[in-house]
């Protein structure tokens, strides 16, 4: 298996759906608001991801400063090719996109909850969510 990996190369949100329906992120994500899909594409500012040839396999979508903060806000590795490598090369490619102050934040869906400590990610429990459709209170 030849795994190819590109740096903002662009991809639809077929690409992306297809994806993540083969990912446990699939149940957390809007797959039926297209619009919504095209904006969490279009607004990403980083975008790592890996290709079986025209099969796009895994992505490491971010939105970052580069300097000081990147979420990390989708990692997902289709799960007939998880396990082989492909989600640690993912993050080191975004990690080198960015700058040396740079931190990588995410939040880890359930069943990855144990995956980030084992490849160096330190476990920060304050972080903090405000979902959308709520409001701030007064």
């Amino acid at each position: 298996m030849t795994i190819e990996y590109k740096i903002n190369h662009p991809i639809t949100a077929e690409h992306f759906i297809d994806l993540l329906q083969k990912t446990s992120l699939g149940v957390r994500r809007p797959l039926d608001d297209r619009d919504c899909i095209d904006g969490m594409i279009s607004h990403s500012n980083l975008m790592i991801s890996a290709w079986d040839g025209p099969r796009l396999v895994g992505i490491a979508r971010s939105v970052t400063d580069f300097h000081y903060a990147c979420y990390l806000s989708d990692l997902a590795v289709d799960e007939d090719y998880q396990t082989s490598g492909i989600g640690k090369r993912l993050q080191v490619l975004t990690q080198q996109q960015l700058g040396p102050r740079c931190s990588i934040i995410l939040l880890a869906a359930p069943l990855a909850k144990d995956y980030y400590g084992r490849i160096g990610y330190t476990h920060n429990d304050r972080c903090w969510v405000l979902s959308a459709g709520e409001s701030l209170l007064e």
